[in-house]
């Protein structure tokens, strides 16, 4: 395997615990741990920072002195990218889908306190608003980087390739048999980084991606993209290994009332697991998610089996939907 250049922006490895008084509250009859993800250490911690190690070395390597990147109103994408930009003398642009609010929330808010320049536009628009920017910008004689929705490209699901090879150490180390995996799945990266490095790694349990907003089917059918991401990533690291679209578990049934839309699923989520062991998760991903795995241990599937949650941060977002959760 090819080892690929890297700043260090998180503190790894993040800790992995078991949360029994959530896994009696449930009446499982195995064991639950959590991989808090959430503890990463830039910004308000989560995912994206294993991503933006390899994304913002790349952007160094380059000589950007900007970049430019977009998503949500309460993106921790965005947060996490708008604070490793500071930490390293660039500039950040962010392109947030959604109207400018009359008050500033969650992620939004700490957005404007890094100093990022915000643009607020359609989801349909962001992607063509990237660009003019880096277009201006270049115009100007700055040179921008783009990082896309999530940092999921091919360099950026390095970073949960990686964390794969972490946690798998962690399991030995700790002696846990764990038989599954649940994480949110949205723009793919971090799911097609981990399926890749439990293919490396010789993981035997299942790893189950729990679909945010993304569809099974159709012409923007979610499993054929994590395939052609993962072997992008594995062609990057020169490993001669190729996954197929059926190589992804994916659970579609939570998709809710639409994206970011908080319904009894994400509400209880996030009440549950804050009142059994003082633990946070934001209602847009990781609340989803965890509501989906509650549902599904209710509903009589996993009953037996160790599993592990893998906590890919948000919770400040939680600020912004408080008339929503409470």
């Amino acid at each position: 395997m090819k080892y690929l250049r890297k700043i260090t922006l998180a503190q790894l490895p993040t800790a992995l615990h078991e949360i029994p008084a959530f896994a009696r509250r449930l009446g499982h009859q195995g064991k639950i741990y959590i991989k808090r993800d959430d503890l990463s250490g830039l910004a308000a911690g989560g995912n994206k920072t294993r991503k933006l190690e390899y994304l913002m070395a790349d952007a160094l390597q380059q000589g950007a002195d900007a970049v430019i990147t977009a998503g949500g109103l309460q993106s921790n994408h965005c947060l996490q990218t708008a604070t490793a930009a500071r930490k390293l003398g660039m500039d950040c642009y962010l392109v947030l889908s959604g109207e400018k609010p009359e008050h500033f929330n969650g992620n939004l808010f700490l957005d404007l306190l890094t100093g990022a320049n915000i643009e607020y536009v359609t989801r349909a628009e962001r992607e063509q608003s990237m660009e003019k920017i880096a277009a201006d910008l270049r115009f100007r004689g700055k040179k921008p980087y783009v990082i896309p929705v999530g940092g999921s490209n091919p360099l950026g699901a390095v970073g949960y390739v990686m964390a794969m090879s972490e946690i798998l150490r962690q399991f030995e180390l700790m002696r846990i048999a764990c038989n599954r995996i649940v994480i949110a799945a949205s723009s793919g990266g971090t799911l097609a980084g981990l399926v890749l490095g439990a293919a490396m790694g010789g993981y035997t349990g299942k790893i189950t991606g729990i679909s945010i907003d993304r569809q099974a089917r159709g012409a923007d059918a979610f499993p054929p993209q994590l395939a052609r991401l993962a072997n992008q990533c594995a062609q990057l690291l020169e490993v001669d290994l190729r996954l197929k679209a059926e190589d992804f578990e994916l659970e579609y049934g939570y998709l809710g009332a639409g994206y970011g839309v908080v319904g009894d699923n994400e509400r209880r989520a996030v009440r549950m697991l804050a009142e059994s062991e003082g633990l946070f998760v934001g209602p847009v991903y990781t609340g989803r998610a965890l509501g989906a795995l509650i549902d599904c241990i209710e509903k009589g599937k996993w009953q037996n089996e160790t599993i592990c949650f893998w906590h890919t941060g948000d919770m400040t977002a939680l600020f912004d939907y408080s008339a929503d959760l409470l």
